[in-house]
């Protein structure tokens, strides 16, 4: 009767419920019935018992089971007379979302910076601390305006689809139509009308490793396979993205080739025209993420975009949340116009729908006379503590670190090689909470550093935690 049927891919514990449950419905184990004991049950499944008391705490907590001191455990008789109607096992479907899946590693560093009496600091955020996000007169404004505002449709307000085109203009030298331009509430949601429209399931898409792209559960959610293709300093190495499209069918390549989340690194300008031309070679189209163009501390020059570069082969996403903060969620996709249309419709089935009142806010940001010198303000004050930051690294043996062109991340690489679990945790005892490199690839060698959140009143704070760390992962490695 105890024999237990293990199938690839099911939880062990999860078998035994399903087969203690068939035995209660079946009428194989009676009302009031004991079953055998735990030592017993995991001998019969030839399992560590507590993958047993793990399945028996389940059934317990569904009310299948009870648990008696001195009598062992029962089928429950109050489940009699119910046990033959179907339950759908929610369980099975949980275990299947792909967002409810947090490493435990992210679950503590969130914890910690909601905790508002510790003494932790957050490098860790992927925004702008509040005393950098510039700060702007907005004229009076009634919710009847809103209501009346009529210039709004599927790809989004015209009049900030306008000044997105103008400031494009005005930093690249290259024009992107506002009919080419969809607005989405935030790049993530560019991103997600991409894979729902554009990609299906099994598809397979190259990304730079590592890339913060790695750590998004929508992928695995949309059922996209990713594959890393390894960077060098100039940028995504494309002997190897070739021998990836040959190999795996890639039919997109993903690339954040200005100031890229994690590293900070900027592709050359050959290394993107190279790709490019690798690219139109196997007719497969780029993504660009540009989310940090604005935060450049280098001529605009030599930063050229993808889609300057190649206008029709280029999905372009920009964003204006990594200036004027998360809240705002506007960003925006520029493509061929048949895509734009497709993306818009897509969206306006799953009844997504775009708030006027972020895009109204953005546009009248945009507008602002003093916007300019606003964003040069906020770039220089965002160079200055990130060459702060990198000082205070670059002084120490024990990290290996480059000083970005733009954007907010640092990339620290430890040069004795990969941390192990310990070491991760030396972090989180210090109180400096940073990104590990496994969030965004398999290597577990480098720390990712918001630099914007390093002022000067702080900065002591991450000297001495930095050092502190440092020492401590030092000595444990030379210990081994």
């Amino acid at each position: 009767m105890w024999s237990l049927k293990k199938e690839k891919g099911v939880p062990v514990y999860v078998s035994i419920i399903e087969l203690i449950l068939s035995y209660i419905k079946k009428g194989d184990l009676l009302p009031g019935e004991r079953l055998p004991s735990e030592r017993k049950l995991a001998t019969y499944f030839q399992v560590n018992r507590s993958t047993v008391v793990h399945a028996l705490d389940e059934l317990v907590a569904l009310g299948w089971i009870i648990r008696k001191q001195g009598s062992g455990t029962i089928v429950n008789e109050g489940k009699w007379g119910i046990s033959t109607t179907p339950r759908t096992d929610w369980r099975r479907y949980l275990e299947q979302n792909a967002f409810a899946k947090v490493n435990p590693y992210t679950e503590q560093i969130e914890s910690m910076i909601k905790q508002v009496d510790n003494d932790a600091l957050d490098l860790y955020t992927g925004e702008l601390p509040l005393d950098l996000i510039p700060s702007f007169s907005f004229p009076p404004l009634t919710w009847k305006h809103f209501l009346e505002e009529e210039q709004q449709d599927d790809l989004g307000y015209f009049p900030l689809r306008q000044s997105i085109s103008r400031e494009t203009e005005k930093e690249y030298g290259f024009s992107l139509l506002p009919e080419s331009l969809l607005i989405t509430s935030g790049a993530q949601q560019a991103l997600f009308l991409i894979l729902q429209v554009l990609l299906q399931s099994g598809d397979s898409v190259a990304i730079e490793d590592p890339s913060f792209l790695y750590a998004l559960p929508i992928f695995q959610a949309a059922g996209i396979r990713l594959y890393g293709v390894k960077m060098n300093q100039e940028g995504i190495c494309l002997e190897s993205l070739e021998k990836m499209i040959r190999q795996h069918r890639i039919k997109m390549v993903m690339v954040n080739p200005s100031f890229q989340n994690p590293t900070g690194r900027t592709m050359s300008m050959a290394r993107r025209k190279g790709l490019i031309k690798l690219c139109q070679k196997y007719q497969i189209p780029i993504l660009e993420d540009d989310v940090f163009a604005k935060l450049n501390f280098v001529s605009s020059d030599q930063i050229q975009p993808l889609k300057k570069l190649d206008p029709e082969n280029v999905l372009y996403i920009g964003s204006l949340s990594k200036i004027l903060g998360s809240t705002t969620k506007i960003g925006w996709l520029s493509a061929p116009t048949s895509v734009n249309q497709q993306l818009a419709e897509a969206r306006k089935m799953m009844d997504f729908s775009l708030s006027i009142f972020p895009q109204l806010l953005a546009n009248l940001a945009l507008t602002d006379n003093d916007f300019s010198n606003k964003i040069s303000h906020l770039k220089k004050n965002v160079e200055q503590r990130g060459n702060t930051v990198f000082e205070v690294l670059n002084q120490m043996d024990e990290w290996d670190v480059r000083m970005p062109q733009g954007g907010f991340y640092i990339w620290a690489r430890w040069k004795k090689g990969n941390l192990r679990q310990k070491d991760w945790a030396v972090f989180l005892q210090e109180g400096l909470l940073v990104a590990p490199s496994f969030f965004f690839s398999e290597k577990q060698d480098s720390i990712r550093i918001n630099f914007t959140r390093v002022d000067h009143e702080n900065l002591p704070i991450f000297k001495a935690k930095l050092v502190a760390v440092t020492k401590k992962i030092a000595f444990g490695s030379s210990t081994l």
